[in-house]
């Protein structure tokens, strides 16, 4: 054991984890006023769920030897069997191993709500997220990440296809976005959709959230280095370009589009960068960062109108920004990645700018490709099921009326409350 890789696992695991109560006041501020605790709610119920679930058996799904041709792990970690405080991945104790890729799959799950916000019953999205934990996340984090420091040993992508993935391009962001668009089309659009006007309530929150989400997104790309080292030196430092670059880039399209740039764009726009690096971080020079980022940043401030064209209604453009962003950065790896970077990190090949061919962008192409039909078709089936059983949405009176009262029985703000001063 390292300890001081084990230092660095330990708060880069409580930075991913900030991540989810950020990306709570994110989404809670993009919501109308009457939906903001019961989207927040959805993003705090898989920080409950998902720990349990991954005790339980996905870690083994995820990271258990593989069971069959790299596609899922085994149960040999079932309850966590065979791990100890002794018990070493890399040179960190697997326990901090198995919270820092817990703290993954929570905010996963959480970013797919934002597409389905105002109108799913609470009910019905706690018992997707288990489901789809299982079926659609293990998987493809065996296909990705199933390694133990260089000797990778299980997932197809990572292991037989060799494509660069340094922390959850696919796994993470793909996955989310594609599942967040299925998710989306069988619950089907909001009451009022293009015709009312829904606002973020709260902007100050919104800024908030990124500001938390891009705190915990250092340790989210630089903890995935599994050390204290140069590797998560490179990774931190792309993160910081990524998130600064896209945020002008999408800034720079409002203010071409529309003649001023707004800090609704410029929240958004971190995210999209920060989404973006995510798969290059360990792949890609600073100065690379900073074209996945100003790519990224401009690519997905066009994006989220697709769903204005396409007639899908994605609350908060989860697939504009997490589909479409994720997209963007798993590719450009096959450009950008750089001789350097590869050489650190010890497998793949350099991108086409840096003399590497069309190799291993062709391979990017197929892990990006192959994540998104099987994450949105097994979510499409998941909430199709869901929505026989119990049902997917609440009721139109409750929706027009807010999902706040309706499903918790509490509303974020006390409008009737007395506006007089005193102190009786």
């Amino acid at each position: 054991m390292d300890s001081g890789d084990t230092a660095w696992l330990l708060a880069s695991s409580a930075l991913v984890l900030l991540m989810a109560p950020g990306l709570a006041f994110f989404y809670g501020g993009m919501v109308r006023a009457k939906s903001v605790l019961n989207m927040m709610m959805m993003s705090f119920i898989a920080m409950a769920i998902a720990p349990v679930v991954w005790f339980l058996y996905a870690y083994s799904l995820a990271f258990g030897d593989d069971a069959k041709g790299g596609l899922v792990g085994g149960l040999d970690h079932v309850g966590l069997n065979g791990i100890s405080p002794s018990t070493l991945t890399g040179t960190i104790p697997t326990y901090v191993f198995v919270v820092f890729q817990l703290t993954f799959a929570i905010v996963t799950i959480a970013l797919i709500s934002g597409a389905v916000a105002d109108r799913m019953k609470f009910v019905a999205w706690a018992l997707f997220v288990p489901v789809w934990m299982t079926v659609v996340y293990a998987p493809v984090a065996h296909w990705v990440f199933a390694f133990d420091g260089d000797d990778i040993k299980g997932g197809w992508i990572a292991n037989k296809l060799g494509a660069l993935d340094f922390a959850g391009g696919t796994v993470v962001e793909i996955s989310s976005g594609a599942s967040a668009l299925a998710l989306a089309l069988v619950v089907g659009k909001r009451v009022g959709w293009k015709r009312d006007p829904m606002r973020p309530h709260n902007l100050p929150s919104v800024l908030l959230g990124a500001g938390l989400l891009w705190f915990g997104w250092i340790g989210f790309n630089a903890g995935s280095a599994l050390g204290a080292n140069q590797l998560a030196s490179l990774a931190l430092i792309n993160t910081v370009a990524a998130g600064a670059a896209a945020m002008l880039g999408w800034l720079a399209v409002e203010v071409i589009r529309d003649g001023k740039g707004t800090s609704f764009g410029a929240a958004s726009g971190v995210i999209a960068g920060l989404v973006a690096i995510t798969p290059s971080c360990g792949s890609v020079s600073p100065m690379g960062a900073l074209v996945v980022g100003a790519v990224a940043g401009a690519v997905c401030a066009f994006a989220i109108g697709l769903k204005f064209k396409l007639g899908y209604d994605d609350s908060l453009d989860v697939v504009g920004v997490h589909l479409v962003g994720g997209i963007v950065g798993t590719l450009l790896i096959g450009l950008l990645a750089s001789n350097t970077a590869i050489e650190l990190l010890g497998f793949g090949q350099p991108g086409l700018f840096y003399g590497g061919g069309l190799d291993q962008l062709g391979k990017q192409v197929v892990a990006a490709a192959v994540v998104l039909v099987y994450a949105f078709t097994c979510t499409y089936v998941i909430a199709t099921v869901i929505d026989r059983l119990i049902g997917l949405r609440i009721d139109e009176e409750h929706e027009v009326t807010g999902i706040d009262q309706i499903e918790h029985l509490e509303t974020a703000y006390d409008h009737a409350g007395s506006t007089t001063g005193g102190m009786g």
